[in-house]
């Protein structure tokens, strides 16, 4: 029986001196994104701009038709012309788009 309990308490003392250690590097453990590369606004699909958080499918069948209608975009802030892009979804996504 004292046995039992030595191996009980040792056990215990262990989890409770390496329990610290364990939860710090959960912690410090680095995070990994999958790292896309940006959404070309003169060559995407409807299908790529809707990945654009913010840019669903109506806004971006509206991206695609002023690209058609007007001529390729020469820098972000042209989508501000297409109806249903605002200051803030621009800001949003602004670094995830690229003019090319």
């Amino acid at each position: 029986m004292k046995r039992l309990v030595g191996m009980v308490l040792a056990v215990v003392c262990l989890s409770l001196t390496f329990a610290p250690m364990a939860r710090a590097a959960v912690a410090q453990a680095p995070v990994v994104r999958k790292v896309e590369a940006a959404v070309n606004l003169n060559t995407a699909s409807v299908k790529e701009l809707q990945s654009l958080p913010g840019i669903g499918k109506v806004t971006a069948e509206r991206i695609v038709a002023f690209r058609t209608e007007q001529g390729t975009f020469t820098s972000p802030e042209d989508l501000l012309k297409v109806k249903g892009v605002g200051k803030k979804t621009l800001e949003k996504i602004r670094g995830q788009i690229a003019v090319k």
